[in-house]
């Protein structure tokens, strides 16, 4: 039998849907690009210290190339064993990708490790009917909870209309949505089929628009249905760029949560959405199609000191020209989203 959420411990589905910082998880290597476990464990370990909610592993940022090293059980260990030095039972979230095979197989070691949802890469799907595509869902849905995701169609996403997200929101054991579709149009579709669902109160809304991260967390989205309006909102949110200055982006993020829910903006907060935007283009390496976002995560931490080199599984995975500076350069514009500090103070130990 499967894990379902209402068997997670006590207190964890509401901060779910209260919202919460959840960083997406790098890799940590050495020189030979073998796996440092040593650093692995301190990452995971400044994320929880800096203000994280939960930690999601075997992502994007993780780096796919894991499975084919025969690292996805070992870095999810890593990560596991991390958040149960703390109390408070972090939310962990692993990534499944492929199809239903491979997928529900990496929802079965997840669950094994104890992670509590599996975050649900639908990129293996281009083609495919939705019926095809809501019966994969439900498949690992019936191993533990799922955190969908709605990737941008640019970097490998399959477009998802508004009917799908209904039907997807429908599965009882479905229990939030990382919408990254960086598409207005498309985050309304999500909503909507969440509404038209009768799921907004079970399913928590994550925002993965890195383009928008600071307008989704404070956007109230007021939506008619059946002759009423509802307001939603998208609580928290599960980002690549959350995993660098990430003590930043948990004030940044309990700053949003206050304003939103005393249901008033300051024009300073919403003014930041600019900032932090300008910052992601630097980390994700917007101005060569991304080539270097992994790249760029990882020399945000080698200056911190929390990684020994920006080395990817692939070589050919590296910055692109003039990241470097333009990293240097949004880091000088804007010091109060870069936490330096916080790290320098904090390195040795979670080192040890």
């Amino acid at each position: 039998m499967g894990l379902r959420w209402q068997d997670w411990p006590e207190g964890l589905a509401a901060r779910l849907r209260e919202g919460c910082v959840i960083p997406a998880h790098p890799l940590a290597l050495d020189s030979a690009r073998a796996l440092d476990a040593r650093r692995q464990k301190a990452l995971s370990r400044y994320y929880l210290d800096a203000g994280s909610g939960g930690l999601a592993v075997g992502v994007h940022t993780t780096q796919f190339a894991i499975r084919e090293r025969g690292l996805y059980e070992p870095v999810l260990r890593i990560a596991a064993e991390a958040a149960s030095e703390r109390a408070g039972a972090p939310i962990l979230v692993a990534g499944a990708i492929g199809r239903t095979e491979q997928a529900v197989k990496e929802a079965r070691i997840a669950r094994g490790l104890g992670y509590h949802a599996a975050l649900l890469s639908l990129a293996a799907w281009k083609g495919a009917s939705e019926d095809e595509i809501i019966a994969h869902c439900e498949a690992v849905a019936a191993e533990m909870p799922v955190f969908g995701f709605y990737l941008q169609p640019a970097v490998g996403g399959v477009p998802l209309p508004s009917s799908f997200w209904k039907r997807f929101a429908a599965i009882p054991n479905v229990v939030a949505i990382k919408i990254a579709p960086f598409n207005r149009y498309a985050t309304l579709d999500v909503l909507r089929g969440v509404l038209e669902a009768g799921a907004q109160d079970r399913i928590a809304l994550y925002t993965g628009n890195d383009d928008h991260i600071v307008a989704d967390l404070l956007t109230p989205f007021r939506l008619s249905h059946e002759g009423r309006s509802v307001t939603m909102r998208i609580a928290g949110g599960l980002l690549g760029h959350w995993s660098v200055w990430t003590r930043a982006a948990a004030q940044l993020h309990a700053r949003c949560r206050e304003a939103a829910l005393e249901n008033r903006v300051p024009t300073d907060l919403l003014a930041l959405d600019a900032a932090v935007t300008e910052m992601n283009a630097a980390v994700f390496d917007v101005a060569h199609d991304f080539h270097g976002v992994i790249a760029g995560c990882h020399e945000v931490l080698r200056r911190q000191g929390l990684l020994e080199g920006t080395w990817c599984l692939d070589e050919h995975e590296s910055l692109s020209p003039g990241q470097a500076e333009l990293l240097t350069r949004v880091a000088e514009r804007y010091p109060l989203l870069t936490d330096d500090g916080f790290v320098a103070a904090n390195l040795h130990r979670w080192l040890s």
